[in-house]
């Protein structure tokens, strides 16, 4: 008999307060810390000697997370389970002299990250956040959480050709966006407008790394409330989860069943820059999983042959979102695989190993939503389309992992306003669970 579901509706409500309080990696993974802290999860430094206790633990490094608990008892060469996700989101980010303006009006220089729907960005008020770092060697995160920033469109009137040939935008000319009025823009106003709205003194911050975010907050949609609307999904969605199922199998009314027997060792690894490559020291290509993985064999005095059989044993659920099926775009999916929000999560397939998929994966994954009582379903990509990709490859090609595509179906993907089922999230969240129980 499976178990009873552990998250319900009331995971979603959560995941929409992640969200909110999440616009940029660096928020996400401060977010995700202070869950796990609450937790009991313990914070340790890569600079420092690290013990072989058992316990909750977890390494910050910039937008990524590793956080993982050790059961008492442990083996050095107990394999990992582990749950991968990605922090980024696509969006328009401040370049280096961001101070610009013409014809009366202040701007702001950006550039853009990843791959957005840039139409999505018009016309909507943007705040900023990210991080700063300042003369003295810290860093202090920032958000302006209110109307600061927009890119206004073009009115139809001085553009009659949209109507026919479509929106096109200059990604250089188009996109940035105004904050003010003034012929005198002079260098260094926008990150003085950011000293004096978080208390630094002039000449503090030395350095920055921001970001826009729509300021509308995520709210249930629908007649009957079975929508989610909201900015970051894609991939906030499987960080939340992926958080959420950690701490619970490392809870006490759980964490029992891992000690002194249990065959895995839980993870999380939420990773930066996925939507610019991961070719980062704090992307899924970097060294960052494997060196905490590894770290963590060694700790409990494991030798080269027990990280060897601890990473031959590992399996990892790359979570990330997926196309649910369009209906007004149909003919753009697989015409025998139409994921539907609120089905369940997704197992994602390429036979191209644009994910990481396998029939044994399949089974892996089936086993965990079979224990947990949740149902799933099967992405594809329509043949005459190309195929995206996720951290999955990198992570089985990188580190020898048997890995696992998955995720939760969602509709205008890489929007800066995403739409998913309201059941999907918790669905995800309990056969992650079951999945880090083994």
């Amino acid at each position: 008999m499976s178990e009873p579901s552990r998250f319900d509706r009331g995971l979603t409500d959560d995941l929409m307060s992640f969200l909110a309080a999440s616009p940029s990696p660096y928020h996400a993974v401060a977010n995700a810390a202070a869950r796990l802290e609450k937790a009991g999860f313990r914070q340790v430094s890569e600079t420092d000697a690290w013990d072989g206790t058992s316990g909750g633990k977890y390494v910050l490094r910039g937008g990524a997370i590793v956080a993982w608990y050790v059961p008492e008892g442990a083996a050095a060469h107990t394999p990992f389970r582990i749950v991968g996700a990605h922090t980024d989101s696509p969006n328009l980010r401040v370049k280096p002299l961001p101070d610009m303006g013409a014809q009366g009006w202040r701007q702001v220089a950006v550039e853009i990250y990843g791959g957005p729907l840039l139409n999505t960005w018009l016309d909507r008020d943007l705040g900023l956040a990210g991080r700063l770092s300042l003369r003295d060697g810290s860093t202090r995160l920032v958000n302006i959480d209110r109307p600061l920033l927009r890119v206004p469109q073009l009115a139809i009137h001085l553009d009659r050709s949209v109507t026919a040939e479509g929106l096109k935008l200059d990604k250089q000319r188009h996109l940035q966006p105004i904050w003010g009025l003034g012929n005198d823009v002079r260098d260094g106003d926008l990150i003085a407008f950011l000293e004096q709205e978080n208390g630094l003194g002039a000449g503090e911050v030395t350095g920055w790394d921001l970001m826009t975010h729509s300021v509308e907050p995520p709210a249930y949609l629908g007649r009957d409330n079975e929508l989610v609307a909201g900015p970051r999904m894609d991939n906030l969605l499987s960080v939340h989860a992926g958080v959420s199922a950690l701490v619970a199998v490392s809870g006490n009314d759980r964490a029992s069943a891992l000690e002194g027997h249990g065959p895995y060792i839980p993870v999380l690894a939420a990773f930066d820059h996925e939507e610019s490559g991961s070719q980062s020291d704090t992307g899924a290509d970097g060294p960052l999983l494997g060196g905490v993985l590894e770290r963590s064999v060694f700790a409990r005095g494991g030798s080269y042959e027990d990280r060897a059989r601890a990473f031959a044993g590992t399996v990892c659920l790359s979570s990330d979102t997926g196309h649910a099926v369009h209906p007004n775009y149909a003919e753009r999916h697989d015409p025998t695989h139409h994921p539907r929000v609120n089905g369940g999560p997704i197992l994602k397939v390429n036979v191209n190993n644009r994910y990481a998929t396998d029939g044994s994966g399949r089974a892996v994954f089936a086993a965990a939503c079979e224990r947990a009582g949740v149902p799933f379903q099967s992405f594809v990509s329509n043949n005459s389309m190309p195929c995206g990709t996720t951290i999955g490859p990198i992570t089985a090609a990188r580190h020898g992992i048997h890995t696992v595509d998955i995720g939760v179906a969602i509709l205008s993907m890489h929007s800066a306003r995403e739409l998913c089922g309201a059941d999907d999230p918790h669905l995800l969240a309990n056969a992650l669970v079951a999945f880090l129980e083994g």
